[in-house]
């Protein structure tokens, strides 16, 4: 009987792995190698690995948990993971008294032509993770929503040569004029396609006008659960599918904590999808696990409680 699974082997599966395996808990780590990130050049935002690809980072992650006897990595998917009569959970044939997924998030990407072979590498989402590298560069951002509108001036510090591509959506006169006053130029026409080199952007062509000179392009993806697992065991979500957790990593399931993009406090009005974020949650909720395994050993009232 394992102390805990976790499921999931990004940056908050082997943070909480770390955690657990230093608390000398009996844990099993099984993760399907299928990071968010994996496209991206590097890790940013992350002090000590800022600038570090993505792999490198979970190889020095898997690397340094080899110091723990009690943990063991599995490198496997899992599609199903259920409650036991018991009270434990059993993912295929092992058996866990708490559950901790880390399973992540995936983007489901705008249809445009194009875009899918520029994403992690000219296609960007996050000003926080990518902002500094795109700095006196030619960038466009795509829809035409007040969060894009607060994006594409939120860029203005970065570079002076930005635009809004609504893709056709339409944009109040206010929202023009304050874009006009801040230096961001405006197209408005659909976009048919981005065109360049393999992980480089060259241009954006529009249904209508002359094609736009781009360097990068900042676009708004559909979050998805990269796990059914959260739907199957009964976890509550948010509207933008996150896992509801309190501020210790735990879902509405008893014996289940869930860490990383994948999940949010009702508090975060949005999943903070930063590496270094994603990791503090995972050692959080560790360390919430232990002492609830620990209440439960020796019958002691639990401090996080909410």
């Amino acid at each position: 009987m394992r102390d805990v699974i976790i499921i999931g082997g990004g940056p908050a599966g082997l943070a909480a792995a770390l955690t657990l395996g230093r608390a000398h808990r009996r844990v099993l780590l099984l993760d399907a190698d299928e990071g968010r990130n994996a496209t991206a050049h590097a890790v940013h935002n992350f002090f000590g690995h800022d600038g570090t690809p993505p792999a490198e980072v979970r190889r020095i992650g898997r690397s340094q948990l080899k110091a723990y006897e009690s943990v063991e990595l599995r490198a496997v998917p899992v599609t199903e993971a259920r409650r036991t009569g018991a009270g434990t959970f059993a993912v295929g044939e092992e058996e866990c008294r708490r559950l901790l997924l880390a399973t992540g998030l995936k983007d489901d990407l705008p249809g445009i032509s194009g875009l899918a072979g520029l994403w992690g590498r000219a296609a960007f989402h996050c000003p926080y993770c990518h902002g500094h590298e795109i700095t006196g560069t030619r960038v466009s951002v795509i829809g035409a929503t007040p969060d894009r509108v607060r994006l594409a001036l939120h860029l203005t510090r970065f570079t002076p040569f930005l635009t809004l591509s609504t893709h056709g959506g339409p944009l109040a006169p206010d929202t023009r004029a304050l874009l006009a006053r801040h230096g961001v130029a405006l197209r408005c026409e659909p976009i048919t396609r981005l065109e360049g080199e393999p992980g480089r952007l060259g241009q954006i062509v529009y249904e209508s006008g002359p094609p736009a000179p781009a360097d990068a392009v900042f676009v708004k993806s559909a979050l998805t659960q990269r796990s059914t697992l959260p739907g199957a065991l009964g976890c509550a979500t948010f509207p933008d599918a996150t896992v509801r957790v309190d501020e210790f990593g735990r879902t509405s399931v008893a014996g289940v904590y869930a860490a990383g993009d994948m999940a949010r406090r009702a508090s975060m009005p949005m999943p903070f999808t930063a590496v270094i974020a994603a990791a503090a949650a995972g050692t959080l909720a560790a360390g919430a696990l232990d002492q609830d395994l620990l209440s439960e050993d020796f019958a002691l009232p639990n401090p996080f409680t909410t």
